[in-house]
């Protein structure tokens, strides 16, 4: 499908293209390239120039079976700026039917195999940005993806074809003219906005309704603040894709239950939202239902009967109360599952039904937040009692810990683990080093120690581990690391050690490491490690930090 990316200027609402890889945006129109055949056009990659190299990038790209390149092509318009985190990538391609549906596989498994095929050929890289996989096309691949066209061929091509529309709200809430356009996916970036332009509102009720009178579209992705739903959602019987990131939004119209096709709704980083309508049960081909990204997200609660939605694969945010518990019991086919405020009034029966979820890869758990005076804490009382499913290669952790729970032991398919306050006095990592797939790692205020050694990586430990993440008040200094140990580190990062004055001898041994971070960093630790202890780090091609002021 052709694709066109435009932004919206202060006081222009007519269209101007987004600018790609130095290319001036005016008058300047852009295709995928498989979707361009037979017209008068220029690759990218013909303006800068040729190459060996990139005659041997056009080979690879020529030699692509279609579902290959239409996928490629995909992902250069949808990740060519930022990246995409790898499982919205997933979502987006079901959306646009550009996964081919195979009798007996489940489709997600299929979109991922495919992107790992472009991965290997080394079309699609694959960074680790904070906790998330990111998805971004190499620049030598999105000259030859995206094709620049003179305006009337756009026009002429795009008259009956369904078409891919970006918008960046300049903050006047002036809806761009589409006249001509059959649009089947659109992304609005709502941008923060002056407060001469009402900031509190973000986009107005009769901007939504004109989005909502698209009524072809599969894909409506918005990110930023929207003053409301209004009930003509329910018009988009098509759509198969609806996210809200970060909109603010504090209900959702009973008419969602019209969308028939939803196969995704993200309501991520709505703070204000607390309840689902009942009729998010009538969207019975519900697949991904996301309503959480950080620990600040308040809990979502959802209807009862949320259960007989045997199609979700995905769901994320709930409140641990309410009976949810019975309603999981039917959930069996999930893979990600998100549980905010888990107490001991509900968690031995969450912990039984999240155990005979035998398909879940992903498990985020966090406990209810107690206050005394002005001090907030939580802990797992009960979670001796749980056992994790078979399959999980994911898991976050937010509440205190008495101890290391046995069971952390048999996690053998674990490939993230993220502990945040657990507080632990004994070290979680005697435990953790001998997880024999555990690539990612963050421990966030989960150790209490002011001081460690070379036992919190023995020669040998933490096999694959690629990216270490530590947040402590209380660490000041670590001072040996056995050489043999962290034999694939990459990335090391520091965040709120303000304390920390002493990095280990045998750092210097890592010699993988690539990328190091304090965030922030002690002045003292910075002048030594620019000095005399220098020899530590002098291996790493990047090292950033700041000190706090």
């Amino acid at each position: 499908m052709p694709y066109f990316n435009f932004t919206q200027e202060i006081g222009q609402p007519d269209l101007v293209t987004e600018e790609i890889l130095g290319i001036e945006s005016e008058a300047s129109f852009f295709l995928s390239t498989s979707a361009a055949e037979g017209l008068r056009s220029s690759r990218l990659a013909d303006i800068t120039g040729e190459s060996s190299s990139s005659e041997t990038f056009k080979s690879n790209y020529a030699k692509l079976p279609d579902y290959l390149k239409s996928c490629l092509d995909y992902s250069a318009i949808v990740c060519w700026r930022y990246g995409v985190e790898i499982g919205k990538l997933v979502r987006l391609l079901l959306a646009e039917g550009l996964i081919e549906d195979r009798p007996g596989d489940i489709m997600e498994d299929v979109a991922e195999k495919v992107l790992k095929e472009l991965i290997d050929l080394k079309m699609l890289q694959v960074q680790q940005v904070q906790q998330e996989t990111v998805v971004k096309v190499p620049a030598s691949y999105l000259r030859l993806c995206i094709l620049k066209l003179e305006k009337q061929d756009f026009v002429s091509k795009t008259a009956n074809s369904p078409v891919r529309l970006g918008i960046r709200d300049d903050g006047r809430d002036i809806y761009p003219n589409v006249e001509g356009l059959l649009i089947q996916s659109l992304f609005i970036l709502s941008e923060r906005r002056d407060s001469s332009f009402d900031s509190a509102r973000g986009l107005s009720r009769a901007y939504m309704r004109n989005v909502c009178g698209m009524h072809f579209l599969l894909v409506l992705d918005l990110r930023g603040s929207i003053e409301c739903l209004p009930d003509e959602l329910g018009d988009l019987i098509h759509l198969r894709y609806l996210a809200l990131f970060n909109s603010n939004l504090d209900e959702l119209p009973g008419t969602l239950g019209n969308l028939k096709r939803l196969q995704t709704l993200d309501i991520r980083m709505c703070r204000h939202l607390r309840k689902l309508p009942i009729e998010i049960l009538h969207i019975q081909q519900l697949r991904h239902l996301l309503m959480s990204d950080s620990i600040n997200d308040c809990e979502i609660r959802v209807p009862k009967g949320i259960g007989t939605l045997v199609s979700l694969h995905t769901l994320s945010g709930i409140y641990g109360g309410d009976d949810i518990a019975i309603e999981l019991i039917a959930l069996t086919q999930l893979r990600e599952l998100g549980v905010k405020r888990v107490t001991d009034d509900h968690a031995s029966e969450l912990f039984t039904a999240i155990k005979k979820m035998e398909n879940l890869t992903s498990l985020s758990l966090e406990a209810e937040r107690n206050y005394f005076e002005d001090t907030s804490f939580s802990i797992f009382a009960e979670l001796d009692a749980f056992s994790p499913p078979p399959l999980l290669q994911e898991f976050f952790l937010l509440g205190g810990l008495i101890e290391m729970p046995v069971w952390f032991a048999s996690m053998e398919n674990l490939t993230r683990l993220s502990l945040f306050y657990s507080y632990l006095s004994e070290n979680p990592t005697s435990v953790l080093q001998l997880l024999p797939k555990l690539k990612h790692l963050q421990l966030w205020e989960a150790y209490k120690a002011r001081h460690i050694g070379k036992e919190f990586c023995n020669a040998g430990g933490f096999p694959v581990l690629e990216t270490l993440t530590i947040a402590s008040e209380f660490l000041a200094e670590w001072t040996e690391i056995e050489t043999g140990a962290f034999p694939r580190l990459r990335y090391l990062c520091f965040r709120r050690c303000r304390n920390l004055i002493f990095l280990p001898e045998g750092l210097q041994n890592i010699s993988t490491l690539q990328d190091l971070c304090f965030f922030p960093w002690n002045p003292d630790l910075k002048r030594r490690l620019m000095g005399e202890e220098n020899y530590k780090i002098k291996h790493v091609p990047n090292i950033r930090g700041f000190e706090n002021r």
